[in-house]
């Protein structure tokens, strides 16, 4: 079994989701008394936040690629970085180390592929849903991204980082995403990606008719597919369109 790396943190909320996922993958593969090797670096939340509110993404590449540096020092033979949003500086954190990372766009395009799906909603923070690196990463691939308008992408931004982020769970935001979900449908989304990591705390699948792709589930999957797998190998995005 190779040792996965987690980045967490971001927030610990879902960070936590990815380590029971991960553990309890292992274990129904093995079964028995099996559960993941894996080592996690936790980042402080409150400072990775901030950088964010002022766009300086250089300061939290430095931040996540010293924790990248620590990971494969400690042993991690692959990083799984564990939030959305902050892939959008994933390439600084492969050239931080010589160990891959299993993106959690590739993880989900694959699994889009998987269930046939060529157009899908994107739900997520304000950066993911707005700004190319996670979108692009999609199209590459195939996958047509449709995001929601000015006013709902506000109000799911708002619900994760005063909400979710914080352990908060009410049922008017999941009343808001559910709309914001239809509406997604009623333009032609064949699923709907939940594009934060936090997202999965508030709603499921059983909420909606509407094929909901949560990207804490697929990615902690993949991750242990990989940690299981006879050869670590991560396809492009080009090899994956």
């Amino acid at each position: 079994m190779r040792t996965i790396g987690l980045i967490g943190g971001m927030s610990w909320e879902s960070t936590q989701t990815y380590y029971r996922l991960i553990n309890q993958g292992v274990k129904a593969q093995l079964g028995g008394l099996h559960s993941a090797r894996l080592v996690l670096y936790s980042v402080d939340f409150a400072e990775i936040e901030a950088l964010q509110r002022r766009g300086d993404w250089a300061a939290t590449a430095q931040i996540l690629g010293a924790a990248a540096r620590s990971l494969e020092a400690a042993g991690a033979d692959f990083l799984v970085l564990c939030t959305n949003t902050m892939h959008i500086v994933a390439s600084q954190i492969e050239q931080a180390v010589t160990i891959p990372l299993l993106h959690i766009a590739d993880a989900t395009a694959q699994e889009l592929h998987r269930q046939g799906v060529s157009r899908v909603g994107l739900l997520g923070t304000r950066f993911t849903m707005e700004q190319a690196f996670y979108r692009e990463r999609l199209e590459a691939q195939g996958i047509q991204v449709l995001i929601p308008d000015a006013a709902q992408r506000e109000r799911v931004h708002a619900v994760i980082y005063d909400e979710l982020c914080r352990g908060e769970i009410r049922e008017d935001s999941k009343a808001a995403y559910l709309e914001v979900i239809a509406s997604l449908a009623g333009q032609g989304a064949q699923g709907v990606i939940l594009g934060c990591t936090e997202i999965g705390l508030l709603i499921q699948g059983n909420d909606t008719e509407v094929p909901l792709f949560d990207t804490t589930e697929i990615h902690a999957e993949q991750a242990v597919e990989a940690a299981l797998a006879t050869n670590l190998y991560f396809a492009t995005p080009q090899q994956l369109s």
